[in-house]
């Protein structure tokens, strides 16, 4: 079971899953002779110490690679992914030898026809999460060592305070982390607006709740970040629908902030000046999100805009067809495509808009958070789509 990943936590459970992580939290800037693949595994061995707050730290040792890890490793060393993948599952000791090969190269045979190949000069910054007791433990991400650290639990700080220095009462409505990014939906009830064409003829595939007699939205936005290298820091306007809880991420007014800085050297962790102004940032951007997406004003311009598209009727009889042609022009699967399907038909309502609560509305049954939120993510695409735009 993973228990570094969590699916619609709570802030406490949040903070108490950030703060563990961070107790274990390992990284070394690592040169390609000190990393060895053995039976799948991640070997560590010969790298410089670690300074950190509590002393030198030695980062040599076994770690079990993620998804994401792997797709580092193809990315630095030009391997197809999903060959790397393959081998690790059917053949590791071919995974091991054309790893090893790559970073450490080899002598050639002449008999074979088979060139030498000298050995990778490059260092990688590598992220772990060290084993209890000396065990085996995870290698989150292969990067590169002009990576900059902006982890989670700074970056769930310093989003806390710049909402505290807006001045806006706000909630956390869920959050989840993967093994790739963290999300925090901040949903504010105090700013809402009613958006009563966009919902108009809508039920919730919940619990039945009518958009008609409550076409209430909530202003809100999502926290996302990634400390392995998929993706920048972001924050998204997000409209939550009341009788729902669909939510609607506008990604074109997205804040973000990508995580590259200067080279780093073995041995050698951001200084706590440099990450004092990535935080800083975050927090002053997070209130400047705040104060512009928090506001009835904004909320009521974006409304008015998805409602243009969404009072599109989908004709009778072709709703099928609709979603099959916007989830292919979308790239969701087949089984994706069904689910819309079904809160499609559920929801009731035969407009473009009733495509993008569909999408919406299915994207929170999926445990999957990456996918959840991408679905998400793609639901102004999908009522665009619907619409014929």
């Amino acid at each position: 079971m993973n228990t570094d990943t969590t699916r619609n936590a709570n802030l406490t459970d949040l903070l108490a899953l950030l703060k563990e992580q961070t107790v274990r939290k390992l990284d070394v800037v690592a040169p390609a002779a000190t990393l060895h693949a053995e039976g799948g595994l991640l070997r560590v061995e010969g790298t410089q110490p670690t300074f950190t707050d509590d002393g030198l730290t030695i980062g040599d040792g076994m770690y079990r690679p993620t998804e994401v890890f792997h797709e580092g490793v193809a990315n630095k060393l030009g391997v197809p992914v999903g060959y790397l993948k393959r081998l690790r599952v059917q053949r590791p000791d071919l995974y091991d030898a054309n790893v090893n090969g790559w970073l450490h190269g080899h002598k050639g045979d002449e008999a074979h026809s088979i060139p030498a190949a000298s050995a990778d000069k490059r260092s990688f910054f590598v992220r772990t999460f060290q084993g209890d007791s000396g065990g085996v433990g995870v290698a989150r991400a292969l990067m590169s060592d002009r990576y900059s650290v902006i982890d989670n639990t700074d970056v769930l700080m310093a989003t806390m305070a710049g909402i505290n220095e807006a001045g806006v009462a706000c909630d956390i409505d869920g959050a989840d982390v993967t093994d790739r990014r963290m999300y925090v939906r901040v949903r504010c009830e105090s700013v809402s607006a009613l958006a009563p064409e966009l919902l108009r003829g809508y039920r919730s595939p919940f619990g039945g709740g009518d958009g008609t007699e409550n076409p209430t939205v909530f202003a809100g936005f999502v926290v996302s970040n990634s400390e392995v290298g998929n993706g920048s820091f972001s924050i998204t306007p997000r409209l939550i629908v009341q009788v729902c809880s669909n939510g609607m991420t506008i990604n074109k007014d997205a804040m973000r902030a990508v995580h590259v800085g200067a080279k780093l050297d073995e041995g050698i962790r951001w200084s706590a000046k440099t990450q004092d102004k990535a935080l800083e940032l975050i927090k002053l951007r997070t209130a400047d999100a705040v104060k512009t997406f928090l506001d009835v004003e904004y909320m009521r311009g974006v409304i008015a805009k998805l409602t243009e598209d969404a009072t599109v009727e989908v004709p009778a009889g072709s709703a099928a067809k609709v979603v099959e042609t916007v989830s292919r022009s979308l790239m969701f699967t087949q089984e994706q495509q069904d689910g819309i399907l079904e809160h499609f038909i559920r929801g009731g309502q035969l407009t473009a808009g009733g495509v993008m609560h569909a999408v919406t509305s299915y994207a929170q049954t999926v445990d999957d958070a990456d996918v959840s939120a991408d679905l998400e993510g793609a639901g102004l695409k999908a009522l665009a789509l619907a619409a014929g735009r």
